[in-house]
């Protein structure tokens, strides 16, 4: 843990050095957490921390209660915090928002999507399938996270929405990198992925918004058999139209 933190505390970005220094601090723990270098109920306390970014306990101290008001950590009756994990009601809510954004972001990307478009996403699809062939999980978490990037490059002219889109997903990859941790969760992320660029070659915006939407819900049903033993049954809209690709 404690290279981690060293790591992620001096970043190589001259912008993000230039920031104040709790705000780096706070950026960095926000970071830390979100991508799950941090687990659900570890302990997080000022000395530990401040020792490890080799700052003061007034930055860490302010990290923590923002990070706090965020709902990322709660506070111990004792000294300290520790790293939330959100109840089913949280992380339903979470990705019935995501589903929403996403899908809306796939409607106005099939309107404009390119041949070459096409040949990347397919190309991130192909390296993940061989990744799962052999068993490499994180590399299909990998290609899966670049996959859903590049959509997402795509929209950075609304920048507002952007914004929603990358923050909404950012909170949802605390809980989508144990679903992908198993061979079933990531078989049905590369499927969905699949589905998704057919839908998008056949430019119907409909379509799209309903693909996405259903590949977001099919990853709700994988995160809540993974945190909490509950799956729910999702008649999907690629499935009606006919967007078989093989098992998922």
């Amino acid at each position: 843990m404690d290279t981690i933190l060293r790591k992620i505390s001096h970043s190589k970005n001259p912008k993000r050095n230039a920031l104040p220094v709790r705000e780096r601090v706070h950026e960095s723990l926000r970071s830390a957490v979100l991508s799950g270098r941090f687990n659900p109920g570890e302990r997080l306390t000022e000395e530990y921390l401040a020792e490890q970014f080799g700052v003061s306990r007034t930055p860490v101290r302010e990290a923590l209660h923002k990070l706090e008001s965020e709902g990322l950590i709660k506070a111990l009756e004792t000294r300290g915090f520790v790293v939330s994990r959100g109840s089913k009601d949280e992380v339903e809510e979470l990705f019935e928002l995501r589903a929403i954004l996403e899908g809306y972001a796939l409607g106005i990307i099939c309107e404009k999507a390119s041949e070459g478009l096409f040949e990347r996403l397919s190309g991130m699809i192909e390296k993940a399938d061989e990744a799962l062939k052999k068993g490499r999980i994180d590399e299909v978490f990998k290609w899966n996270t670049q996959f859903h990037d590049t959509l997402h490059g795509l929209v950075t002219e609304k920048r507002r929405f952007h914004r929603l889109l990358v923050t909404m997903r950012k909170y949802v990859l605390m809980y989508r990198k144990d679903t992908l941790g198993n061979p079933d969760g990531a078989r049905e992320a590369v499927e969905g992925h699949k589905k998704i660029v057919m839908a998008l070659r056949l430019r119907d915006r409909e379509l799209c918004e309903r693909v996405m939407r259903d590949h977001i819900q099919q990853a709700k049903q994988g995160a809540l058999q993974s945190l909490f033993g509950t799956r729910l049954e999702v008649e999907g809209a690629s499935r009606k139209a006919g967007l078989e690709v093989g098992g998922t």
